[in-house]
């Protein structure tokens, strides 16, 4: 997509996802100014993905290529008019992108993976990955180079077609990924156990805190356990809640800085108007879940959370 524009589309405040709706009034917004933008790049966030037929039919519509990050819904599936679509099966999106970091659902130390259902994508990602090298002699150029005297390919012989990086993960790792995969069903249950955990105790603390809006048909395998705060209601910041729940021995953190705050994009693209990202940010904090807890421990979160907003 060398030469696109690049457009910020604007989030769901209560969940923090891209849905349709937001790429429509980016797609307007992105009329009224003149730019161009070649591709949809939607995001799962928590273990949740928005609609990804709705985004499909409308990247279509308007000539776009859709590549989702699907970073934080491994195991994750949407459902929708009888059909099931599993994170990463690529139906509806030019291909999907994976993390294996350590707190991901499965962890191989470090590196990912990408989907797709194109074979000429694939080649391309694989040349990429491993230094724009080919080893394939059906696409060998070079005849008298990759050809022994008398035709047979030389057995050391590659060949270079793009300008590619080392972005091959390694066998260790990757043999770590393979066995880690075959717990993901054992995983992605835990996880959605515990986030039931969360829902069913966290109801007395309601109206201040509640968890994130649910996305209809979506069944995340949830990666976060994000709850919304209004801080200013409770009159707790949240750098002061963290610490007492530090103090009680419970972990939390923020997913995520609004992108389009960040000095990087601040400065190349100027300030952007997102307040769907802005309130979702304000109001934000993702709680303690992996497999290993115990539902005592979910409780003892909630507890030390009640505490902490006093």
């Amino acid at each position: 997509f060398v030469g696109a524009e690049v457009l910020f589309a604007d989030v769901d405040p209560d969940t923090g996802l891209m849905g349709p709706d937001e790429l429509e009034a980016a797609l307007i917004r992105a009329e009224d100014e003149g730019v161009n933008p070649a591709a949809v790049y939607p995001v799962a966030l928590t273990g949740q993905r928005a609609d990804p037929i709705a985004i499909r039919d409308i990247a279509e519509r308007n000539g776009l290529t859709v590549v989702t990050d699907a970073c934080h819904a491994l195991g994750t599936r949407f459902e929708r008019d009888g059909v099931t679509i599993q994170a990463g099966d690529a139906r509806h999106a030019a291909m999907e992108v994976f993390s294996f970091h350590p707190v991901k659902t499965i962890a191989m130390g470090e590196g990912g993976a990408v989907t797709t259902n194109d074979a000429r994508l694939a080649e391309s990602l694989r040349l990429l990955r491993n230094h724009g090298i080919t080893r394939d002699p059906q696409r060998f150029r070079n005849r008298n180079d990759s050809r022994a005297p008398g035709g047979d390919i030389n057995p050391w012989y590659y060949e270079m077609h793009a300008l590619g990086f080392n972005y091959r993960v390694s066998d260790i790792n990757c043999a770590l990924g393979l066995s880690q995969l075959k717990k993901l069903g054992r995983f992605t249950a835990r996880r959605r156990a515990l986030a039931a955990r969360y829902d069913s105790v966290i109801g007395r603390l309601s109206p201040t805190v509640r968890p994130v809006a649910r996305v209809p048909g979506c069944s995340p395998a949830w990666h976060l356990y994000a709850v919304l705060i209004d801080f200013e209601d409770v009159g707790v910041n949240r750098a002061t809640l963290m610490a007492r729940l530090r103090e009680a021995g419970v972990g939390a953190q923020v997913h995520y800085f609004p992108v389009h705050r960040q000095p990087y994009y601040r400065d190349r693209y100027g300030d952007q108007s997102l307040p769907g990202a802005d309130a979702y940010y304000a109001r934000t904090l993702s709680l303690p879940l992996y497999p290993a807890m115990a539902d005592d421990d979910v409780d003892y979160v909630i507890d030390a959370l009640e505490k902490a907003l006093g």
